[in-house]
């Protein structure tokens, strides 16, 4: 535990205020609503410096006058330090508060002032004379019915769904209404008697159905879950790192936002269905960040355009994208939030260790998805912050007795760094988002070469086996996709859109086709929501963001199929130990003119089989009936013991005449295993 989060169980703790000649102070009080909402009964208690580190602030709980049993709203009082401001006294975020509340915000300012530099409350319950995480409702995060850590699928055997928190709603006159999801609208894919209260009209979403257990996948990661003074949509700007997002705690008809509570609930139902909880984490800028007024200098980069001579070296090529970027290569001597002890520190890099604790040790996720690594900037930092959350997860895990390699398996640093840089991988991160991937394979699902591949069997051989892209030596270092939240990027669209866009009639067979690809490549598979029934774009896309998920389209027989054959893949990736190997074999290449024909064997010899058959053409076989029609592939591996072979997308036996000579269509993939 963070030596500053220790002392937040009984103090008001500020940690280094660049200016102080008035000490900070906490201004404290009730929530009173209203229109707008203000502080009642509100305080200001002067902090004190603590004598053993000059950059530590704080006041004792019993100090403050204040009521056992009671929800308070409050804020610290600071001089600011944000450039192109006057530097006068303005309230801000607690930076390690574990609530925030937008309704309340601190009160305006004069020009230059402007809304942005208003900032949402804290909330903290005081009960047994210590502070307690709660809501503004007094509500409390409940843990006890938490699945155990080894009841969780080892990185090599998991499957991500990487889940928007952007969804459609219903069809309006323009013919499509997006709402934002929240998380009890993801707890309603996942728990089997929730109700989504955003979304009631969803059958995929309804009461009585858990879509998430159905489809199988092992890992979800909802993006992001952090707080972002973002009220909806994109929410790419973590403002305060240690709460949970306020507007994704806040459905339609709640009385006041429950984010800490539904949060909980919704990663205790992920763990007892068996599903891991990745976080995704915004750290190459914040956005409205308490830290932006508390002391800019040392934790923020001031951004300026190229050529500008003022230019700060921490920038280099970084961008911001509208926040400001965290500087991770100042050190300073003073207070050490984690260890406690008075020395040399880096600000950025503390801040993001105790927010980094705060999720694994009190939010119980499994994994961390760092988004624009580019964007980080900084390698040290980046391995640095690898080793302490995985020594935070052995820590937790350790306690349930998981230990060891269980341990390690069980938990995954990945990062998303699109030129796939060498040397990131096992110096820096556990794993890479595999770009490559999706445009390797989508270029096959045209008959084309991959630009820069030398054929087109080497552009199928490199999505099969990642090992053959980068710097990778084992498929749990890499992820794979057919599409992400990135359908903005270039040829990045939907599935269906892409096909449709490059003038494709049999969307239905290459997307089955896509999904063999990349539930039986090395690597760990993520599924984009809404791809697994190939959903389709709603809004136009101008920039950089995820397209809202219209679970509705599920109901369209043609994309249930789709729904129904991913099924079987997932569960075939769950089951089968030569998927979760790096053994990869191509036992047939067929390239003579108007076939694209390729076969793969994964798994060792010590393993059971999975053999793909995969047909990248419009050639094909006759009629089944027709014993011309066969396509032989040799080299097919022998059954031992006289066991039979299963083809998997079908789900039906394999009769033993047939066994490696079956009939074979256009754009189609046939998986085989042992019976």
């Amino acid at each position: 535990m963070p030596d500053l989060l220790r002392r937040r169980a009984t103090q008001f703790v500020l940690w280094r205020p660049a200016r102080s000649a008035a000490p900070p102070a906490l201004v404290i009080g009730r929530f009173a609503s209203g229109d707008p909402p203000r502080l009642d009964a509100g305080r200001r208690v002067t902090l004190g410096q603590d004598p053993a580190a000059s950059d530590l602030w704080s006041v004792e709980v019993a100090a403050c006058g204040l009521e056992e049993g009671t929800v308070y709203h409050y804020w610290f009082e600071v001089d600011d330090t944000l450039p192109d401001r006057p530097g006068g006294r303005i309230l801000v975020t607690d930076p390690a508060a574990w609530t925030v509340d937008w309704r309340l915000l601190s009160p305006p300012l004069p020009a230059p002032y402007d809304d942005g530099d208003r900032s949402p409350a804290g909330v903290v319950l005081v009960a047994d004379g210590r502070l307690v995480a709660c809501d503004p409702g007094g509500e409390v995060a409940r843990w006890g019915e938490d699945g155990p850590a080894a009841g969780l699928r080892p990185n090599n055997r998991t499957v991500i769904y990487e889940l928007p928190v952007q969804w459609t709603r219903a069809a309006d006159e323009n013919g499509v209404e997006t709402a934002l999801g929240t998380f009890r609208d993801a707890l309603a894919l996942i728990e089997h008697d929730a109700a989504s209260p955003s979304f009631p009209d969803v059958p995929a979403l309804a009461a009585g159905r858990s879509y998430l257990t159905e489809l199988g996948v092992s890992t979800l990661e909802v993006l992001p879950v952090a707080d972002s003074c973002i009220a909806s949509g994109w929410k790419y700007a973590t403002s305060n790192y240690l709460a949970p997002d306020h507007t994704l705690g806040l459905p339609p008809g709640a009385a006041s936002p429950t984010a800490n509570a539904d949060l909980a609930r919704l990663i205790c139902a992920c763990h007892r269905a068996g599903l891991r909880f990745f976080l995704d984490a915004v750290m190459g800028f914040g956005r409205q960040d308490p830290y932006r007024h508390i002391n800019f200098e040392e934790f923020h980069v001031h951004w300026r355009p190229p050529g500008d001579p003022r230019q700060d070296p921490e920038q280099g090529g970084r961008q911001g994208w509208g926040g400001d970027l965290w500087r991770y290569a100042h050190p300073v001597v003073g207070y050490d939030p984690i260890g406690g002890a008075v020395g040399t520190v880096y600000p950025a890099r503390a801040l993001m260790f105790t927010f980094i604790a705060r999720w694994i040790l009190d939010q119980r996720i499994d994994g961390i998805r760092v988004d624009s690594v580019d964007t980080v900037g900084n390698w040290d930092f980046v391995g640095e912050f690898r080793r302490y959350a995985r020594s935070l997860h052995r820590g937790r895990v350790g306690a349930e007795g998981l230990v060891g390699g269980e341990a390690e398996a069980r938990f995954l640093v990945l990062g998303e760094e699109l030129s796939l840089p060498r040397g990131l991988v096992r110096n820096r991160l556990d794993a890479l988002w595999n770009e490559e991937f999706k445009y390797a394979l989508r270029a096959a699902l045209l008959g084309s070469t991959r630009d820069g591949d030398e054929d087109f069997e080497h552009t199928v051989r490199k999505l099969v086996d990642a090992r053959r892209i980068g710097d990778f030596a084992d498929g749990a270092e890499v992820v794979n996709y057919v599409t992400s939240h990135d359908v903005g990027n270039w040829e990045s669209d939907r599935l269906y859109d892409y096909l449709t866009r490059h003038g494709v009639v049999d969307a239905e067979k290459r997307i089955k086709l896509a999904f063999v690809c990349l539930l039986t490549a090395v690597g760990i598979p993520m599924i984009f929501a809404g791809e697994e029934f190939a959903d389709e774009q709603d809004l136009p896309i101008a920039d950089k963001q995820t397209d809202p998920v219209n679970f509705n389209r599920l109901e369209e027989p043609w994309r249930g199929r789709i729904f129904d054959y991913v099924v079987r893949l997932v569960g075939l990736r769950h089951r089968a130990l030569a998927l979760a190997v790096n053994d990869t074999e191509f036992i047939h290449v067929d390239l003579t003119p108007g076939r694209r024909v390729l076969a793969w064997r994964r798994g060792g010899a010590d393993v059971d089989p999975v053999v793909v058959v995969a047909n990248f053409s419009d050639w094909q076989t006759t009629d089944p009936g027709d014993p011309l029609s066969e396509y032989v592939v040799a080299n097919w591996p022998a059954a031992p013991g006289g066991r039979s072979w299963r083809e998997v997308t079908q789900d039906r036996q394999v009769a033993a005449e047939w066994v490696g000579r079956e009939p074979l269509y256009a754009w189609e993939a046939k998986v085989y295993t042992l019976a």
